[in-house]
């Protein structure tokens, strides 16, 4: 549908978004097989790519860049990672690792992940782009920074490769925020698994609160052991700061809300942070092929907003999104468009729904969401009395 013919405010009266990017992440090749598997059972007559490939970032670059939000953005190249930066976040076996599947012409990492040639060229180029964003925040050259960049990454753990993961490009940006003298980071991850990778690698920190809303979808296997569970709470002293909200199925807008609502923002008031990064995938809509939350526009609106909110209250505004998944190759566009325009705090919608259309009924949301909230007041020492 077209953009709403009401005319939107001026850019400089709202703020603008510095968008970090560069065409070599398109050079990641991840096939095409039964949906993320790369086999081929030779009996059908059309296979489909990979579910996470270049077009469904093609289109988030022509949407930034067409699309009605255009004047509010300002684009900036990213820069390939340097290896010593790497080791930040990740060890120097899992490095060399992905090096030398590299040299050797790539290697099926773990399941539905496979380093192709140009992966790891990739690779770096997401992980250098989402320095690039934190550090352009953090040098006060810009408030609000997106890292538009694949392969994504919060899977991906200090050792190891997971879920079409190479890099933890979150984890590298919030160990630089924490390096350049952040005090308190908080990530907030949005999308629709488990940010695993990201939460393993400050497990055991108290300088960093990890943030899940995930699809209630627990390990899949040895690359990713974690459940996602609530009482996966952090280790010595990173106990209680990695909250874990596995939602049900079809969760959808309103009880995505009342999570960051009676869950999130309660956590946010109470660790204070420095940093906001905003870990977004739009694999929670109600048309992607890998989730089933059913959030629609609206949804990731309103959570742009709340976030935008917290930043302006807690980290002077500062605030780091990062993209990670998001399959529908059309629709995960429209809902990167939204979450922006909720981030921009801006009065209307630029952009109206083109395809949202289910019912919604969060009753049983809103009960599983009590009761988590009722499990972390009485078990995480920095929220009792919330």
């Amino acid at each position: 549908m077209a953009a709403s013919p009401s005319e939107p405010p001026s850019p400089a009266a709202e703020g603008i978004i510095n968008v970090f990017w560069d065409d070599g992440m398109l050079n990641h090749d991840t096939g095409k097989g039964l949906f993320d598997t790369g086999f081929d059972p030779g009996f059908l007559e059309v296979l489909e790519k990979h579910p996470e490939n270049s077009d469904r970032i093609k289109n988030i670059v022509s949407i930034l860049k067409r699309g009605p939000i255009s004047p509010y953005i300002s684009w900036h190249s990213g820069i390939p990672a340097q290896i010593p930066q790497l080791l930040s976040f990740h060890t120097p076996d899992y490095i060399n690792e992905l090096v030398e599947a590299d040299k050797g012409g790539g290697k099926v990492v773990c399941d539905g992940t496979f380093l192709n040639p140009g992966s790891w060229d990739a690779a770096l180029l997401a992980a250098g782009s989402t320095l690039s964003a934190m550090k352009h925040v953090l040098d006060g050259h810009g408030k609000i920074a997106y890292a538009l960049v694949r392969p994504p990454g919060h899977h991906a753990q200090p050792t190891m490769a997971d879920g079409y993961c190479f890099l933890n490009n979150a984890g590298l940006a919030v160990q630089l925020a924490l390096n350049s003298g952040c005090g308190k980071v908080v990530v907030i991850d949005i999308d629709v698994h488990y940010g695993n990778g990201t939460a393993e690698g400050f497990y055991r920190s108290n300088k960093v609160l990890t943030i899940s809303l995930h699809m209630n979808h627990g390990s899949w296997g040895p690359s990713h052991p974690q459940n996602g569970t609530v009482d996966e709470l952090g280790e010595g002293e990173g106990f209680g700061y990695n909250l874990n909200i596995p939602l049900p199925n079809g969760t959808g807008d309103r009880g995505y809300v009342h999570a960051m609502t009676e869950l999130v923002i309660p956590a946010i008031q109470k660790f204070e942070p420095n940093m906001i990064v905003l870990v977004v995938g739009q694999d929670s809509s109600a048309f992607d092929p890998n989730g089933r939350q059913c959030l629609t526009m609206d949804g990731y609106r309103e959570m742009g907003r709340i976030v935008r909110s917290l930043a302006d209250r807690y980290s002077g505004g500062r605030l780091l999104i990062v993209q990670e998944g998001g399959y529908h190759v059309t629709y995960s566009a429209y809902c990167l468009h939204a979450t922006l325009e909720g981030v921009l705090n801006l009065p209307l919608a630029l952009l109206s729904d083109p395809i949202a259309y289910y019912p919604e009924d969060e009753a049983f949301s809103v009960k599983v969401i009590e009761s988590i909230k009722q499990y972390q007041n009485d078990v995480i020492p920095f929220l009792k009395g919330s």
